[in-house]
């Protein structure tokens, strides 16, 4: 009888053989696989969204988080997005085999790097299916061969869209099993996949902290990962009031459950009595729980008394944490002591005061004037992300098509020899 380990051993081998093809693919070929599942996405649209209504309809069941649930939801406006992502990434250049500038040694010799695919990428992910659609499309067009591990809540919206995925492979002559779909909940799958180091090159887990950290504890593949996105806004002493309280609205209320979505609204004592309770008032109305230090008490009564653990704590939830601060060197020490690394945001008209927040606060992304949920990768121009990225090496922020490549040393030269 075939094993778990055997079933998940062929699937790495099959990886392996289809990334030597796909990463000798034409631009021509990957832009025809592309185009080919937006059009499938369009015509089955039907048939994948009752997939989706029976993992919901499951879940809700189950009573998953709100949060989830949102996630694992496919609209008609999230296929839209699948589709737009899928015709973008199709229309970008073909980032392989590009070359860096060259340098031409005293000898005459020709130095330069050329980037090429990763190799075969794992990808572990819990909720959302669209991402089976990011994945595939970003590592297709990236030269790279996928096995994508998604959560049980979401398997047959999975095993939908994995059908969409193989019919424009096939559609363009390239191997199916340069993107496959694990087909069974038994989360004995991730262990092994984590661990076929003969046959994936990265890991690259979206999802809960408790995912990552038994990803971080067992892998013995390298991973691109992040923790968590314990996001900020800092509401300046020079800010535009009016466009501060948007800004701070939009970053909280976007979605909930999006990792980009701020946690904690720190604010300038000096703006604090003139935005926070109006804002206040917004956010009450939208239903959030507010959590604030003993200031931001005295000018919104209806807040909790904040704690260490509201500043550190990713809501993914209606709730959000307020601290009133004395300088921008004080929000800046905050957001050191309490982010994640993921996306933080200053709100002001002082180009000083943008200059110095985003020198100083080390994150993966900073903004200035925006709200913290832009921090996708398809808001960036990048088609479609495969995560966020709080790692150092080897990609950071949303990770799109580059991040899936590496660079590889090619020499040229007419018979120069080394000296001794």
């Amino acid at each position: 009888m075939t094993t778990l380990q055997d079933t998940m051993q062929q699937i790495g081998r099959q990886a392996r053989q289809a990334s030597r093809v796909m990463m000798r693919a034409s631009g021509a070929q990957k832009a025809q696989a592309l185009l080919a599942m937006a059009e499938s996405l369009s015509t089955q649209r039907s048939a994948l969204q009752s997939a989706n209504a029976t993992d919901v309809e499951a879940a809700r069941a189950r009573k998953l988080e709100p949060a989830l649930l949102d996630r694992l939801t496919l609209s008609e406006r999230s296929i839209d997005v699948m589709i737009e992502g899928l015709r973008q990434i199709a229309a970008m250049p073909d980032p392989i085999g590009g070359l860096s500038a060259t340098t031409v040694r005293p000898n005459g010799m020709q130095v330069a790097q050329m980037r090429v695919p990763l190799g075969v990428i794992g990808i572990i992910y819990e909720s959302r299916p669209n991402v089976t659609i990011d994945a595939a499309a970003l590592c297709l067009k990236s030269g790279n061969a996928c096995i994508l591990r998604g959560g049980s809540e979401a398997l047959q919206s999975n095993l939908a869209l994995a059908k969409i995925v193989a019919q424009g492979l096939i559609a363009a002559g390239l191997p199916q099993h340069a993107v496959q779909v694990i087909d069974t909940p038994d989360r004995a799958a991730v262990g092994e996949l984590i661990t076929m180091t003969e046959h994936i090159d990265v890991i690259i887990p979206r999802g809960g902290k408790s995912l990552i950290k038994r990803l971080a504890a067992e892998a013995r593949v390298p991973m691109i990962k992040h923790l968590d996105g314990n996001c900020h806004v800092y509401i300046d002493a020079q800010a535009d009031l009016n466009q501060a309280s948007d800004i701070a609205f939009n970053a909280k209320t976007y979605r909930y459950g999006v990792c980009g979505a701020m946690e904690t609204l720190l604010v300038h004592k000096d703006v604090a009595a003139a935005c926070l309770p109006t804002l206040a008032k917004r956010l009450s109305a939208h239903g959030v729980e507010l959590r604030g230090c003993i200031q931001t008490q005295q000018l919104i009564p209806q807040a909790i008394l904040a704690t260490e653990e509201d500043w550190a704590t990713e809501y993914l939830g209606p709730i959000l944490a307020i601290r009133i601060v004395d300088s921008i060197q004080e929000a800046i020490a905050h957001i050191e002591r309490w982010g994640s690394g993921h996306t933080d945001s200053i709100v002001t008209q002082q180009i000083a005061a943008a200059q110095q927040f985003q020198r100083e606060v080390d994150s993966s992304s900073v903004y200035v004037n925006l709200p913290t949920c832009f921090a996708d990768g398809f808001e960036y121009g990048l088609g479609a992300e495969i995560g966020i990225s709080t790692n150092r090496l080897h990609a950071r922020g949303p990770v799109g098509l580059e991040g899936l490549t590496t660079l590889k040393w090619v020499l040229q030269g007419n018979g120069q020899l080394r000296g001794h």
